[in-house]
């Protein structure tokens, strides 16, 4: 081992006359740890949140969706049978989507009323997963000679609707009649109730089969989009790139991320004022780093001075303080690391951290793990560590030995 890792090593062990010094030396890495720890958990948990926030809203929507200009699509079904064997997509389904008015005895909402085939439906998003009553197939059967519908727990809970009660869905675009256009209204039986999780989702959509919704909107033979499953979900936006250059006009793509751009940016952004708020509890450990050093370059003069005297040079002197500073920083990283992924497990396995459920959509405190978001944490806080000893180092290569040594 080469003198200067030496003399860092046992500067940082050796027992001082100033005891206040080891005391601030505990502080840094007390507080690098802290830091580390505290970043390392609260990142994971906010990882969790956003996984179970995608697959959510993957679970109601499609990674992908074909839309036209025009407004509606006619011979879709051509259209599916072209793109069926393009690059990256796995699964397609038709549907249509319109704003309703749904009434249950004087109880009225507004509603999302989405016309699904379900046949199909069921490979691109995770609908039938979320069926808590009843069954998804049951929208292509007639119930006392009414046409099924599939709402929400809270789209049911606001109607005071239950599987087996009689709704009345009113559409906006009406039909013509002599007497001008009119409100277009039909009754629909509930045949079951999903939960997805999400108040906004559970609030407001309205699922019926394909073909009841175009005998209701007055359009047999065209559908509002294509829902498509890609094999790579970060990679939506490219492969709808490609499918809207081999489809060309009138047709357009939107992925999944552009259609919650807004609410993405929202998380984005409140993970970042995360990351630096708590990165300032890292910052405050290397202004201790830098305060307990400046202190021992101060009790260390005589023994700095000897230490040129003997033909030591300025490069030697700052290595031996960086070493010791950034050793500091190494201790509170690895421990604060390991603090932090060791909460993690517990919290993930063990501290079932419970919260509130009509809010979250969540039963307990969700915990991913990323390593590049470790890997990351850890780095920082080292090279954070490592340019706080640069001045006091500095400080310590540039004193004069003969003036230590005369005031000795």
């Amino acid at each position: 081992m080469v003198f200067e890792l030496f003399l860092g090593k046992r500067y940082l062990k050796a027992k001082r006359k100033q005891a206040f010094i080891s005391i601030i030396t505990i502080i840094s890495v007390i507080g690098v740890m802290v830091g580390v720890m505290a970043l390392i958990v609260v990142l994971s948990v906010m990882n969790g949140f956003h996984e179970d926030l995608k697959s959510k809203m993957l679970g109601v929507n499609s990674h992908l969706q074909i839309r036209s200009y025009e407004g509606e699509i006619r011979d879709y079904k051509e259209i599916i049978q072209d793109i069926s064997g393009a690059e990256g997509v796995v699964a397609m389904t038709p549907f249509i989507l319109s704003q309703v008015m749904v009434d249950n005895l004087g109880h009225a909402s507004g509603a999302i009323f989405k016309g699904i085939d379900t046949r199909s439906a069921g490979s691109v998003t995770d609908i039938e997963s979320m069926i808590t009553e009843g069954f998804l197939s049951s929208l292509d059967e007639r119930k006392d000679g009414l046409p099924g519908i599939v709402i929400g727990k809270e789209l049911a809970r606001q109607l005071s609707a239950l599987p087996g009660d009689i709704l009345t869905i009113i559409s906006p675009r009406g039909k013509l009649t002599p007497l001008g256009r009119t409100p277009n209204s039909q009754k629909f039986i509930v045949t079951a109730l999903f939960n997805s999780g999400m108040l906004e989702y559970d609030v407001s959509m309205a699922y019926v089969s394909l073909e009841n919704a175009q005998e209701f909107m007055g359009i047999p033979d065209r559908i509002t989009g294509i829902e498509i499953k890609v094999s790579e979900l970060e990679n939506a936006d490219l492969i709808g790139l490609s499918l809207q250059e081999k489809l060309g006009y009138p047709f357009w793509m939107q992925d999944w991320k552009a259609r919650n751009s807004s609410f993405y940016s929202a998380l984005e952004l409140e993970k970042l004022v995360m990351e630096i708020i708590l990165a300032m509890i890292v910052l405050v450990a290397a202004l201790n780093i830098i305060s307990s050093l400046v202190m021992i370059v101060m009790e260390k003069g005589r023994d700095v001075a000897i230490l040129r005297t003997m033909g030591a040079s300025r490069l030697s002197i700052m290595t031996i303080f960086v070493f010791q500073g950034t050793l500091v920083g190494v201790i509170g990283t690895i421990v604060g690391m390991f603090s932090g992924l060791g909460i993690c497990h517990l919290i993930a396995n063990y501290w079932h951290i419970e919260i509130p459920t009509d809010f979250y959509g969540l039963t307990t405190l969700p915990v991913l793990v990323k390593p590049m978001d470790v890997m990351f944490v850890t780095v920082a806080a080292i090279i954070i560590s490592f340019f706080a000893t640069i001045y006091p180092s500095w400080y310590a290569s540039q004193l004069n030995p003969v003036e230590t040594l005369r005031y000795e």
